[in-house]
């Protein structure tokens, strides 16, 4: 039988990296709960052994059970019945295989019912359902909205709905109105606190909403009366129990058909308020979203390994002129490029899982007792590398994922675009994924301060240094080659004194920085694991280099009178450059 986990062994390599020890060490608490509950680990070795049961499980269901069935799930999807939302069949299928194979509450500690894993094999969890089937990823994964509420919820809360996501019960995040879509400061979806009902009333429409007939929602409202910006927003627990929100309409997507995606209406619908007022968009909605952002990098790796296997698969059977067409320069091309951006973007996203597991133990110890100031500068170092890194795994993972599932197509020629093959439902489900949860270009703006205040190059210039096997030495020199030309293409920019150059040139500066990290990731990868990541290193460094170079000569030859030609209409002869000249 195939199985995801133990079928890729770039997973175990990425599960055993050296960080792993500290992470472990901090989210068990130096093991303090082997003589409370008899499945928690007794020392590291332990620990890392449950992961690895836990992902074989995984990868075991998610190959023969969730994959199998995603062809159907994508020919049915959900349906609206009486207000309420009706999976497709098959997900009832899936949802009740997670469940039995206890894969729910994944992240939680052991007092609520949880796995208490780290996100960094959570992560690999999600990558593996997605690769076997996107949508039902999106429903799966938004189990970690828990972890909102469990950082900012009451402890009354906690008890009260841990335990039954834990159970398998289903979340959404319900945050997109029809007039507030990317700028969430304009939500105005009415909370108003009863008296009466001692408890507050939820009144509006959500729109785009994933999963929105979930068991439990995170809502973000306006409880601020006469406020119109984020600081009169805040968050809220709705329980379907209690009623209220109906279901008027399931959108009819490109792509991950499984996933409802709902338009919601509430009516005086009960809820709770989850932690302070004022601070839902500010403080919790900008949380949420940064683990929903490492479940699409997840998300996006996962449909990126999908694809390249059909393609491989593909290419090794199909025969033209009486050779397999893997053997054509042409094809093996594409097939490289796309391992080498799995390989990369893979790498990047568990970087950042890493960096996202150290700082979270630390937060939540934090709750517990006082750090040592050895810890808080631990702490405040790897929240500053997690919110650094965050932004480029999803926005380069996702525009990744949508150049692999192209790619398949291509490779499979005609028989990529009739609907009987899987590549077809890949780059549908693909399509997505650069624009939900922050568009690729929110990304860029979410990761541009940390270009021009040099932060991202101080990460470069401190990876560059480190020890490499002599094998990869000489690809670690171009890479520095790379480094002078980025510092050279940032530093004009910022003295280009234009905010509107600034920002015209930030996704080119934004998809440099994204190459240079992963061209570092990989071929650290590669010194460490030469049988698995010596080609993609390889494949991508020179990847990295035409991508590089040709941005930088981009943006030096770029000049803000230039930006004349990509507005609409024709320019005037004075305000044409070449006229000028």
């Amino acid at each position: 039988m195939a199985n995801y986990y133990t079928d890729q062994p770039e997973l175990k390599f990425h599960l055993h990296h050296p960080l792993m020890k500290r992470i472990v060490e901090l989210k068990e608490r130096d093991f303090a709960d082997k003589d409370k509950y008899e499945d928690a680990p007794v020392d590291f070795d332990d620990a890392m052994e449950n992961y690895e049961k836990m992902l074989e499980i995984t990868g075991d269901v998610a190959a023969n059970i969730i994959e199998p069935n995603s062809e159907s799930v994508d020919e049915e999807g959900p349906h609206l019945e009486n207000g309420r939302m009706i999976y497709a069949s098959k997900t009832y299928e899936n949802l009740d295989a997670t469940r039995k194979a206890g894969l729910w509450g994944v992240s939680m500690p052991r007092r609520y019912g949880g796995l208490n894993l780290p996100v960094t094999p959570y992560s690999m969890a999600s990558e593996m359902v997605a690769s076997a089937d996107a949508g039902f990823q999106n429903i799966w994964s938004l189990q970690d909205c828990i972890e909102t509420l469990y950082e900012f919820g009451s402890e009354e809360q906690r008890q009260k709905y841990i335990p039954r996501v834990c159970a398998g019960e289903t979340m959404s995040m319900d945050l997109t109105e029809p007039d507030a879509g990317s700028d969430l400061q304009r939500v105005m979806l009415k909370a108003t606190y009863s008296e009466k009902d001692g408890c507050w009333l939820l009144n509006g429409v959500k729109r785009f909403i994933t999963n929105g007939d979930s068991d439990i929602h995170l809502v973000l409202a306006r409880s601020e009366e006469g406020t119109r910006d984020g600081r009169g927003l805040s968050m809220f627990i709705y329980d379907k129990r209690q009623g209220g929100v109906n279901v008027r309409h399931i959108e009819h997507k490109l792509g991950i058909h499984g996933s409802p995606t709902c338009e919601l209406t509430y009516k005086n619908a009960k809820a709770e308020l989850c932690g302070n007022t004022r601070m839902g968009l500010i403080k919790y909605v900008m949380a949420l979203m940064n683990g929903a952002r490492l479940g699409i990098a997840a998300q996006s790796v996962g449909v990126s390994q999908a694809a390249y296997s059909e393609g491989l698969a593909y290419a090794k059977e199909r025969r033209q002129f009486d050779t397999a067409i893997i053997d054509f320069p042409a094809v093996y091309d594409m097939l490289s490029r796309m391992k080498a951006k799995l390989d990369a973007g893979r790498s990047i996203l568990y970087q950042t899982a890493r960096y996202v597991d150290l700082y979270k133990a630390l937060d939540d110890i934090a709750r517990e007792r006082k750090l040592t100031p050895e810890e808080r500068q631990e702490q405040k170092k790897y929240a500053r590398l997690a919110d650094a890194f965050t932004p480029i795994a999803k926005g380069m993972n996702s525009e990744y994922a949508n150049q692999n599932a192209y790619d398949a197509i291509q490779i499979h020629g005609g028989s990529g675009f009739i609907m009987e093959y899987k590549s077809q439902r890949l780059y549908r489900d693909a399509r997505i994924f650069s624009i939900y949860e922050g568009t690729t270009q929110l990304q860029v703006v979410a990761a541009i301060r940390y270009i021009t205040n040099g932060t991202y190059l101080g990460i470069m210039k401190e990876m560059i240094e480190s020890e490499v096997s002599e094998d990869m030495r000489p690809l670690q020199i171009r890479v520095g080659k790379l480094i002078e030309m980025y510092e050279q293409a940032v530093n004009y920019v910022k003295e280009a004194g234009s905010q509107e150059v600034h920002d015209f040139l930030a996704r080119r500066l934004y998809d440099m920085t994204g190459d240079i990290l992963m061209a570092l990731l990989i071929i650290d990868d590669a010194s460490r694991a030469p049988e698995l990541f010596l080609k993609s290193a390889h494949v991508y460094v020179r990847h990295a280099e035409e991508e590089v170079i040709g941005k930088t000569a981009y943006v030096k030859n770029f000049i803000e009178e230039d930006l004349v030609y990509f507005k609409t209409g024709m320019p005037t002869a004075e305000q044409c450059r070449c006229c000028k000249e």
